[in-house]
């Protein structure tokens, strides 16, 4: 069943992370390194999308709501409706710390800055 913009209900997370994720205006903003898994609720909490480093070294991780992620096919990435600003003030941290405590506090805190309406 395709979602409402005609995409897949279901893709595998291999397929998803080294995915590129752009702006609003176009400008490709960094790629998809993984994704948190919800276990008690079957969801995923957030995107973990690398920015702003070369060659690992200085890049941040951002926790982006996946349902805010909108695949664009003729671009073979995400598109995400947040301005370059929004996106470098939003919650980042090392993946470690996106993960810690279960990924709540990162998880909460990307919602709330990207006002997406929580799922759970």
């Amino acid at each position: 069943m395709p979602t409402p913009q005609g995409h897949t209900t279901a893709i595998r997370g291999s397929r998803v992370i080294g995915t590129n994720v752009y702006s609003q205006a176009g400008e490709k903003i960094g790629e998809i390194e993984d994704v948190m898994l919800d276990k008690m609720s079957n969801n995923i909490m957030f995107a973990v999308v690398g920015f702003n480093g070369f060659l690992g070294m200085g890049e941040k991780y951002h926790a982006i709501p996946w349902a805010s992620l909108d695949y664009e096919k003729d671009r073979g990435g995400y598109i995400v409706p947040f301005t370059k600003e929004q996106l470098e003030q939003g919650p980042a941290d090392s993946i470690n710390e996106l993960s810690k405590d279960d990924g709540r506090a990162f998880r909460d805190a990307a919602f709330e800055h990207y006002k997406v309406e929580r799922y759970w």
